[in-house]
């Protein structure tokens, strides 16, 4: 097995019976839903409900059976379960280069757990390199925001989708993804200001979210505790 399906089927391990259970996106999340539901098929694991965070997740809990409920009905996360596109020495990450970033962060802040899932590669130790920061924009004078986002020392590049036009997140947004040559020297002091920005709906970077990181090789899994 490679790393990303090892740390998915760790990360099932720390479900327990009852259990709200954010269900991320991206391929390693995907391991980790196949797993969840097939515990569930196999008895192992009863009165489990998922919460997506994006519709391709949702689209494979409900192949998979997994019981879906909204967070209104819930009014919280036991654990929330996620990939990520870095991570850094303190679990701080980079998400949202599949597009879900604010969905994801939505349940995650709402989780009264949260584990982080990733191969080795994924492990970094400054955010921002070779990565770029993800930041949906609403699509209201969305150019507007590219002298500030050069200001903050990210060059932004709008994405696309495959014919060109803008990229749509799930909430019918734009993304822009902000590259940063160096590195992030302070990832929470550009959280902070990247949010303070009318029309940002939301960033990629996810700051002490994280309680642990689940990171698996060909060769297993190691567990980082959050510090």
């Amino acid at each position: 097995m490679n790393g990303k399906q090892n740390a998915a089927l760790e990360a099932v391990k720390y479900v327990r019976n009852g259990m709200v259970v954010g269900l991320g996106s991206g391929t390693t999340s995907h391991y980790f839903i196949a797993a969840l539901a097939s515990a569930i098929k196999a008895g192992e694991l009863k009165d489990i409900s998922g919460i997506p965070t994006s519709l391709e997740s949702d689209r494979l809990a409900r192949e998979g059976g997994i019981p879906l409920v909204s967070l209104r009905e819930c009014g919280v996360v036991d654990l929330a379960v996620d990939g990520a596109d870095q991570i850094d020495p303190k679990l701080n990450l980079i998400k949202g280069l599949g597009g879900a970033l604010v969905r994801e962060k939505i349940i995650e802040q709402n989780a009264r757990r949260f584990i982080c899932i990733a191969d080795e590669t994924k492990l970094i130790k400054r955010l921002g390199t070779h990565c770029p920061v993800p930041v949906e924009v609403i699509t209201f004078c969305h150019d507007a925001h590219e002298a500030f986002f050069h200001s903050l020392g990210g060059t932004p590049h709008l994405r696309t989708a495959p014919d060109g036009s803008p990229y749509l997140t799930d909430n019918g947004n734009y993304i822009y993804d902000l590259k940063f040559s160096e590195g992030i020297d302070s990832p929470a002091d550009l959280e902070r200001k990247l949010r303070a920005r009318a029309g940002v709906l939301g960033t990629g970077l996810f700051i002490s979210l994280a309680q642990m990181a689940i990171v698996g090789s060909e060769a297993g899994v190691r567990v980082i505790h959050h510090h």
